[in-house]
């Protein structure tokens, strides 16, 4: 209780981590695997980037981090632009590199790698093209994530910008879901993002593919 009388809730929020999937792309458009191939934004991706960073600008972010790959740092770009902060880019956020898969379409695919797709979404251990798997792509990202989050302040908000494959693992793997329930989880739209926080168990989803500013959750659950 203040010093007026009021009952003031001092909790601490605890931090929080954005995981931001970068604007559209080409291959995105032409729904190709891009995997680890460096392939640029749109000038709808730049659009979308400039919008979602003006959002993202209002949660007051601490830190931000970013893939290496050209669609990731543009589109952080657009957010340190607005924030001042500078943007730390780290390889071990890239994604997933999927071998002969990168730059087929969805349905070329299907076509010659059924077999290995079918079996993918099923939820089991694949090296979709004779990549990575899924665990070790969690295995360089979720660290890489860790890593930053300890370096921000008490209630500290972390930007991460990088690929939906690697978002949906690193969530997956901080949320400490067995490998083969991360399916579950739906994909991210270009730019959208989801919010992970502190809670006293460990990690919360607290948003997934968002596009909006967040509304408070007010019941038995917040």
């Amino acid at each position: 209780m203040s010093a007026t009388g009021e009952v003031t809730d001092r909790r601490s929020r605890g931090r929080r981590i954005i995981l931001w999937r970068h604007g559209q792309t080409a291959w995105n458009v032409e729904r190709r695997f891009q995997g680890s191939t460096d392939v640029s934004l749109t000038e709808t991706g730049i659009g979308q980037a400039r919008r979602a960073a003006r959002l993202l600008a209002s949660l007051g972010p601490d830190a931000i981090i970013s893939s290496d790959l050209q669609r990731a740092a543009d589109t952080a770009a657009e957010l340190a632009a607005l924030t001042g902060l500078d943007i730390t880019r780290e390889e071990g956020l890239r994604e997933t590199y999927a071998g002969v898969w990168q730059g087929l379409t969805h349905e070329e695919i299907i076509a010659r790698y059924g077999a290995e797709y079918t079996a993918w979404k099923r939820g089991e251990a694949v090296r979709r093209g004779g990549g990575e798997l899924e665990t070790e792509v969690a295995d360089r990202a979720a660290p890489v994530v860790l890593r930053h989050v300890e370096k921000l302040p008490e209630d500290g908000t972390l930007v991460v910008v990088s690929h939906g494959g690697t978002i949906r693992t690193t969530i997956g793997r901080l949320l400490g879901l067995e490998a083969g329930h991360w399916e579950s989880l739906g994909g991210l739209s270009n730019c959208c993002w989801s919010v992970l926080g502190e809670g006293a168990r460990g990690w919360r989803l607290l948003e997934h593919n968002a596009g909006t500013l967040p509304e408070p959750v007010l019941g038995d659950d917040d």
